[in-house]
């Protein structure tokens, strides 16, 4: 998990570089794409081609359609807002995680864990501070798809656990990646224009970090309850 935090971390940074010169869906489709490229010895050390079969194929789409939206909500974010903002209400995905792991998977909530929800909920509240330092007002257009982006990463995650009950993290991250490349493909095209050297160097860190992030998440999901390892963030 620890892993997965730190590429988050950096994402953050290389995602926002590389939005100031290419198109959201054009920096998910190099990122998917790329990170094909990537997992490859992943792929021959699980067992080639034959380890990445899935009863669950249905499952994966679902998942994906939503982390893909959440994905283009918090890239677009990145354009519209402050970083910390970004991050601040990216902290809430941890809190919508634990309630949908009990309410779908059945993790137990506990007292310290209800009483930790509401202090984050409190916490990002008075760090966005919608309306501004005058006091409380309307949410911010940018604000809003952050704090979407983060309910949908909440989904992704708690599907990731689902999905590690009977596929490994290699097929989980396989099967991202390649659905998210077609779903991404034809507006990645209507929106396409070729990197300068410099986007492409932010482009391969997004790549990088994006696969091996999912992957690292995928492999603490599998040893631990999401409510246990998703409030590291």
């Amino acid at each position: 998990m620890a892993g997965w935090l730190t590429l988050m971390l950096v994402i953050a940074i290389a995602g926002r570089e590389a939005t100031r010169e290419l198109s959201v869906f054009q920096v998910m489709l190099l990122r998917s794409a790329i990170g094909l490229l990537l997992i490859i010895p992943l792929v021959r050390a699980a067992g080639g081609l034959a380890a990445l079969r899935t009863q669950r194929l249905r499952d994966h789409a679902l998942r994906n359609i939503v982390h893909y939206a959440a994905q283009y909500g918090w890239f677009a974010a990145l354009t519209m807002i402050p970083l910390a903002q970004v991050v601040a209400i990216e902290f809430t995905m941890p809190i919508w995680t634990v309630l949908l792991a009990a309410i779908f998977l059945g993790e137990r909530i506990t007292a310290a864990k209800m009483v930790a929800v509401v202090l984050g909920l409190v916490g990002v509240t008075l760090i966005v501070r919608p309306g501004g330092a005058g006091g409380m007002g309307s949410i911010a257009p940018g604000q809003f798809v952050a704090l979407a982006a983060a309910l949908g990463f909440a989904v992704s995650v708690v599907m990731v656990k689902s999905l590690t009950r009977s596929d490994g993290a290699i097929v989980i991250i396989f099967w991202m990646l390649v659905l998210q490349s077609l779903i991404g493909l034809i507006p990645a095209i209507a929106t396409w224009r070729w990197p300068s050297p410099a986007a492409w160097g932010w482009v391969l860190v997004v790549a990088f970090c994006g696969t091996y992030s999912h992957y690292c998440m995928a492999r603490a999901l599998a040893h631990a309850d999401a409510t246990v390892v998703v409030p590291m963030d």
